[in-house]
């Protein structure tokens, strides 16, 4: 009975370690942080300054959030991102806000809204995803301009929406990145480290 004791203390603490450093690797990033998916105000810098200082890893979430029906996503290869079109997407179009994307594969990514001219206007996201933490910060993307077609799409196309920042009921069940970009711990695996202490509690008093 003590063996098997013993056998289970051990299996119950690796198994812990794992899922705890499992739970841990992933980091929710919610794209532009309180000016959630928009057009932004001074242009497609905006993105690109708010992923300068990310260290994106595969794993992580993108959390893009934004109002249905006033935008979408749609993840597109560098050529359709440097012309703002719809060309050649990867994967499909995310319509419905706010919208979630893990990353699954290392290399540069590419995200655009195509209602309209949003994209012209500066909606659109270029990232970089590593494989590990140990890698370095990327530089950052350079922004292609963009020449908006003067025949092309409405007066509303041209004026940024409204801002659709995050709320209690769109965001995601993981924490969301604090100031200055530092990503906060992710709520689930604190409470995944709660379980597991109560789990070798029991354990131990069985041992003792």
């Amino acid at each position: 009975m003590a063996r098997f004791t013993i056998c289970m203390f051990f299996s119950v603490t690796t198994i812990a370690v794992a899922l705890v450093q499992f739970a841990a690797a992933q980091t929710v990033y919610v794209v532009g942080d309180d000016m959630g998916w928009t057009i932004p105000q001074n242009g497609a810098t905006a993105y690109s300054n708010w992923a300068a200082s990310k260290r994106f890893l595969v794993g992580d979430i993108l959390v893009f959030n934004f109002t249905t029906n006033e935008h979408d996503v749609l993840r597109v290869p560098k050529a359709s991102f440097d012309e703002c079109s719809d060309d050649n997407p990867i994967g499909n179009m995310l319509a419905d806000g706010p919208a979630n994307v893990t990353l699954n594969s290392t290399g540069q990514q590419y995200y655009i809204c195509t209602l309209g001219r949003h994209c012209e206007l500066g909606q659109r996201l270029a990232i970089t995803v590593s494989a590990t933490s140990d890698s370095p910060l990327p530089a950052p993307s350079p922004t292609t301009p963009t020449t908006p077609s003067p025949t092309s799409g409405t007066p509303a196309d041209c004026t940024p929406a409204p801002t659709s920042g995050p709320t209690a009921g769109s965001m995601p069940p993981r924490s969301v990145p604090g100031p200055n970009g530092a990503p906060n711990s992710s709520s689930s695996s604190t409470v995944l480290a709660s379980l597991l202490v109560s789990m070798l509690a029991i354990v131990m008093g069985l041992i003792f």
